[in-house]
């Protein structure tokens, strides 16, 4: 085991699903993982897609339909496996509430292990996905509950990447203490001011096929146009149904170029709405995270329109890049938390209020550029992701020097017991 005191941690990631990167929280798996690193400190990672500790996957009747909508699978619990991944470890961190890391909680502890646990579902994302089951009254509280007595009521420390969150599990009854962390954003995300001036040519199809990267082509015969851009999965909580109409009913919108940035199960739906409100304007479809730096870049506008959001790392993605983002106010959401300026926000589902907060934004080309430029800063100042590793580490810290003096003081007391 290693040395604490400020020294080098060995640090295991357990996470159902750490492959297919379309999924956010994967994606900030493997950033914290390779920040880590970075810093000197030691990482497993343990879940589906793990090169050095996979797991195999675990189908579960309905659920795991549900799962594969946020993109996700269950991994199944393998007593083995977390043994030789937490043999000599210091802390091992728990992503998901399910039987995975259930059992990974079992093993750590039967091996005396300090564990911590990150809360990185909302409820609100699998009642969305369930069908007529979202309509069940008291159903997301219900979810909150289960969730805390599967995993979350034995783990003290808990990371959460928003203030709405862990005000969420406080009105739920959570009472471990609550470390409130942003997921961060890479450096790969960074402004090139330069480029907004003059941005990369566009495809000559407007339609892209599942899989593919968005592309467009040039709107008013190859004139300079306005590209707004999304980025998310494509299911109702999202929402972009609201950003198509807008985009729709905007006064500029025969100069806009729309980009949504995703996949799920509305993508033919939403396909087919942009192609009969903007026809020849709208492309919808998977980016791979690592192109997404170069999409950014080709942007105008950010555009967030999500109801449910823990913390939203497209958006960070999206401000960092230079990018003035637009977001949706849901009291279900912490991308709001972002906005610098009134003009960044639009109260949820509301298609003309958003229309006109797109058209203020291409009405004021030079707000755009300075307001960029706040993002870019803020972005800098608070989630670069080194500094938001390096608080992890602290609440890792913190739990290894809590389980060393649970054990002393049940040391002591067998001791008093003996004499």
């Amino acid at each position: 085991m290693t040395q604490q005191g400020g020294g080098v941690l060995t640090i295991v990631l357990v996470m159902d699903t750490l492959g297919g990167l379309g999924n956010g929280t994967s994606n900030s798996a493997w950033q914290y993982a390779h920040e880590l690193t970075r810093q000197g400190h030691h990482v497993r990672m343990v879940g589906i897609g793990s090169p050095r500790y996979p797991a195999r996957v675990h189908r579960v009747p309905f659920a795991s339909w549900v799962a594969a909508k946020q993109r996700m699978q269950f991994a199944k619990p393998d007593v083995g496996l977390f043994e030789r991944a937490f043999r000599g470890a210091d802390v091992v961190h728990i992503y998901m509430p399910f039987a995975f890391g259930r059992c990974a909680l079992r093993v750590a502890r039967s091996m005396r292990l300090p564990v911590t646990a990150g809360f990185h579902l909302q409820p609100e994302n699998i009642t969305y996905s369930a069908g007529p089951l979202r309509y069940v009254p008291g159903i997301s509280g219900m979810i909150y509950r289960l969730f805390r007595r599967w995993l979350y009521r034995d783990i003290a420390h808990i990371h959460v990447p928003s203030r709405m969150i862990a005000q969420q599990l406080r009105d739920h009854g959570y009472t471990a203490k609550l470390h409130i962390i942003s997921n961060g954003f890479s450096p790969r995300f960074a402004p090139r001011l330069a480029s907004r001036s003059a941005p990369p040519a566009r495809s000559s199809s407007a339609r892209a096929e599942p899989g593919s990267s968005p592309t467009l082509r040039p709107a008013h015969g190859g004139r300079p146009s306005f590209r707004v851009i999304a980025s998310g999965r494509l299911t109702r909580e999202k929402d972009q149904i609201t950003l198509i109409r807008a985009v729709a009913a905007c006064a500029h919108r025969g100069e806009i170029e729309l980009v949504i940035a995703g996949t799920g199960p509305l993508r033919r739906r939403l396909q087919a709405v942009a192609d009969r409100l903007l026809p020849g304007q709208a492309s919808i479809a998977f980016c791979p995270n690592d192109r997404m730096p170069r999409l950014l870049d080709s942007g105008d506008l950010f555009v967030h329109t999500s109801v449910v959001d823990i913390e939203s790392l497209s958006v960070l993605e999206a401000m960092s890049s230079g990018l003035v983002p637009v977001l949706a106010q849901s009291d279900l959401s912490a991308a709001s938390q972002f906005a610098l300026t009134p003009q960044s926000l639009f109260p949820a589902r509301d298609v003309a209020a958003l229309a006109d907060r797109i058209d203020w934004w291409l009405d004021h080309p030079r707000q755009r550029t300075r307001w960029a430029a706040r993002y870019a800063e803020q972005a800098r100042r608070r989630y670069r992701i080194e500094t938001c590793v390096a608080r992890f580490v602290d609440m890792e810290r913190e739990a290894i020097a809590d389980h060393r003096g649970a054990g002393a003081d049940e040391s002591s007391e067998a001791n008093e017991q003996l004499g």
